[in-house]
């Protein structure tokens, strides 16, 4: 019997490559597709499916509330959160979130089957490299820490991000459900933490970060 795969992804050319890749397999198959993160919530339950493939960075809602919303809507489903940022910054606020596993979208395509499988047998799925940074970091008595990015608290970084795919403050707020004002301070705030003196240094910033993750 073949285990059932929900895919999330704001991207139409992703979720085909997604669903071809795995609906070859002799023991997968897609059971939904979803391109935001209300919809996922919507369709999800009808689907019933084993695991979840999420990307974390959704136009219409926040990627890592999805997937705390998920560990309710369905308790006994895995999920992979498939992603253009480095673990670095997210695989840790993924996991913590109710992920099982996490990679990068630049990995090879066996990597993403073999995440799907191990989280299905109850497995964590991170990349070698992640875990053995997160462990050095450990019996050094204290957590890596590659970017002042890194200090982001969870909403920050979605934010810092948003505005990086170049969403101005209306249409921030109206994905997150949040007012303008608050994405206002959360823009303070991530000036603040990065030591960015005004709006324009943000914006490049942020444009930056996300074009290194696009060529990553």
């Amino acid at each position: 019997m073949k285990r059932k795969v929900f895919l999330v992804d704001d991207h139409p050319l992703v979720r085909e490559w997604l669903a071809t890749l795995i609906n070859r397999q002799a023991d997968l198959a897609v059971c939904g597709e979803a391109e935001s993160a209300p919809e996922a919530r919507q369709k999800i339950g009808a689907a019933e499916p084993d695991v979840a493939v999420v990307d974390i960075t959704l136009d219409k809602g926040s990627g890592l509330d999805l997937i705390k919303d998920l560990r309710v809507l369905c308790p006994e489903m895995a999920i992979i959160v498939l992603s253009m940022h480095d673990e670095s910054l997210y695989a840790e606020r993924a996991m913590r979130a109710g992920a099982r596993g996490y990679v990068v979208k630049k990995e090879t395509t066996k990597k993403i089957l073999l995440a799907i499988r191990q989280v299905l047998e109850g497995n964590l799925y991170i990349s070698s490299q992640f875990a053995e940074g997160s462990a050095a970091g450990l019996l050094e008595g204290k957590k890596p820490r590659s970017s002042p990015v890194e200090d982001l608290s969870d909403r920050e970084l979605e934010v810092f991000h948003m505005i990086g795919r170049g969403m101005k403050t209306r249409a921030i707020a109206e994905s997150l459900h949040i007012s303008m004002k608050t994405v206002q301070v959360y823009c303070a705030r991530i000036k603040e933490k990065l030591n960015l003196a005004d709006a324009t240094q943000l914006l490049r910033e942020a444009m930056r970060c996300h074009g290194a993750a696009a060529e990553g």
